[in-house]
């Protein structure tokens, strides 16, 4: 039989061995049971056709595709970036590829994006903080294998790693507390958990601290939002601000500086995550850092074990570390 042009597909095999084209199927995938011959037979069609097996049907057909899916509110986040980076690797190790949706912190969107792409995988990586509770339930208990990101649930049984945003905000204020801040401001993230848990350990910290009051002024998680928000913080009358992530923060030192507001001398300002660019702005950025490379690697060693049938290693909560820089001082009339 001669070849032709393109590739050669599995029919054409079938034919040129006098079999089905299952039976061609279950030789490339050895799972062929019958007479050695007859699998002989396959295997030569197979090289006198040239023919290469598709790797992505070879998968589907043993149930398996080596990749894995990984869901982000928002890939331009260099925080989920970091992430993507130590998940990668990691998979990478085991033969494994990750394959990303970006649900443009559309919380929406989230369980039909999670849904169409982990039809496409063997398991599905969550970081979906502004999910609804119900839907992440039944995101997790319908996609698995899951391991759950940036949030954990009583109600979920997938493994979680998150870093403990309640705790490192309060962090944050007790830093610009210490620096004879008083009034403050928090600029708000999206809906979620991410920031309803900012907003606990703000209110945790201030029962503590009375003599500090809060001002809410509302953003986002972008740093178009922390431009945005700008003139609100202005008109506030604080001292400092404690932005909802370093992106946000970011774009308000960028604007509070376009319009002649000094920072940290005028106004003081932190940021959440410590994405590199933190530590190079001018001025650096004081911050809580969050190991999200690292965050990255332990999913995939708890994916590992879910997708071998073992026993994922123990729930992380990482407590973040605050990271003094430039970006906070004493407030206008104090000694540093």
């Amino acid at each position: 039989m001669a070849k032709h042009s393109g590739a050669t597909t599995i029919a054409e095999v079938a034919q040129q061995a006098g079999v089905s084209p299952a039976t061609v199927s279950r030789v490339m995938n050895d799972r062929f049971q019958g007479e050695p011959g007859v699998a002989e037979r396959v295997r030569a069609a197979a090289r006198e056709l040239d023919y290469s097996p598709s790797h992505l049907a070879r998968s589907f057909a043993l149930g398996q595709t080596n990749a894995i899916a990984f869901l982000v509110p928002d890939l331009a986040n260099p925080a989920f970036q970091a992430v993507l980076s130590g998940l990668s690797k990691a998979a990478a190790q085991d033969g494994y590829r990750v394959l990303v949706a970006d649900s443009a912190e559309s919380a929406e969107d989230e369980p039909v994006l999670a849904a169409e792409i982990r039809r496409r995988c063997d398991a599905l990586i969550l970081c979906a903080p502004r999910m609804s509770e119900d839907d992440l339930v039944r995101a997790t208990g319908m996609l698995g294998p899951t391991v759950l990101l940036g949030r954990s649930s009583p109600r979920v049984t997938a493994p979680t790693i998150f870093a403990d945003s309640r705790e490192g905000v309060a962090g944050l204020a007790a830093h610009l507390y210490g620096l004879g801040h008083r009034r403050v401001a928090y600029l708000e993230g999206p809906d979620g958990s991410a920031n309803e848990n900012r907003r606990r350990g703000l209110a945790d910290y201030l029962e503590t601290a009375p003599e500090m009051s809060l001002v809410h002024i509302p953003g986002g998680a972008g740093s178009e939002n922390g431009v945005a928000a700008a003139p609100a913080v202005m008109a506030a009358g604080v001292t400092a601000v404690m932005a909802f992530n370093d992106l946000v923060a970011i774009g308000l030192m960028h604007a509070l500086v376009e319009s002649g507001v000094r920072v940290p001398d005028d106004i003081s300002v932190t940021g959440f995550d410590d994405i590199p660019f933190a530590r190079y702005m001018s001025p650096s950025l004081t911050t809580a850092s969050v190991p999200h490379e690292l965050v990255g690697a332990l999913a995939w060693s708890r994916m590992q074990s879910l997708i071998s049938g073992g026993t994922p290693e123990h729930n992380v909560v990482f407590q973040p570390r605050i990271e003094v820089r430039r970006s906070t001082a004493p407030p206008p009339g104090e000694a540093s």
